[in-house]
């Protein structure tokens, strides 16, 4: 972990803040392909344990997340006089334990539905609309666009956090802007239980969407044009379970 942990420091130094984050979610990506890039979809917890599940949903949510948040982190780092890299470092940490954290319930999600699939076809498909339209219809909803705003404009919030007084600031900066972030994109990781937790074109494809939606000039038009189609395959999923391999067995392969 110390190793780790300079690693990062130094090319904090060589490439900013952005990089720093940037070479951590290359990082994470790495590893996703190299363990589960030949893997069908699996469904429910993978079969993992709680300890093994965080860890993996974590280096997970680093992969998919931190590349939208580098600019944020970017425009942070210039609140930052000194000892710029491994506050940076303190921030990112904090951002990610917010993502860990959610990782709680995620487990119990999708052990809960994992069981429900494993009942019969019919009650995996169910279980996918149900997860496909609570997705949708919260893309669609007052909060979503109220955190999506706080993501896409963030500078209210980095003047907030540079008011943050004492050595805590930048562990309070990172989880703070972590809550937003999640209260931002659960409903988009949520669709993971459908698709396959580690189904690495899903994760894929809603990275790409999660960047879009925060740094795209029509973002908030692609987040609630994801809800639609989200609604839309809560529908479709009868007709082709297929849609669902993380719910319905699929098998669909990943990379």
């Amino acid at each position: 972990m110390v190793r780790v942990t300079h690693r990062l420091v130094t090319i904090g130094r060589r490439a900013g803040p952005a990089g720093l984050l940037l070479a951590a979610a290359a990082g994470a990506w790495v590893w996703v392909a190299a363990h589960w890039g030949g893997m069908q979809a699996m469904p429910g917890s993978m079969g993992l344990g709680l300890p093994a599940f965080l860890a993996v949903w974590t280096l997970m949510t680093a992969a998919m997340m931190l590349p939208a948040t580098a600019p944020v982190a970017a425009l942070y780092a210039r609140t930052i006089i000194v000892r710029r890299a491994p506050r940076m470092v303190v921030f990112t940490v904090a951002y990610l334990l917010v993502w860990a954290a959610a990782g709680l319930p995620a487990y119990g999600l999708a052990v809960g539905l994992g069981r429900a699939a494993s009942l019969h076809t019919s009650a995996g498909t169910a279980v996918a609309a149900a997860v496909f339209a609570v997705s949708g219809v919260y893309q669609l909803t007052p909060l979503k666009d109220r955190c999506l705003a706080k993501c896409r404009s963030p500078i209210g919030l980095v003047l907030r956090y540079a008011s943050y007084p004492g050595p805590s600031r930048d562990l309070r900066a990172g989880a703070h802007h972590g809550v937003f972030c999640l209260g931002c994109c659960w409903s988009l990781m949520v669709l993971l239980a459908a698709f396959g937790v580690m189904n690495p074109w899903a994760m894929v494809v809603l990275t790409a969407v999660i960047t879009v939606e925060k740094l795209a000039p029509a973002g908030r038009l692609v987040a609630r044009a994801v809800g639609i189609v989200s609604i839309a395959l809560a529908v479709a999923v009868f007709w082709v379970p297929a849609l669902a391999p993380g719910l319905t067995g699929g098998g669909v392969s990943g990379m």
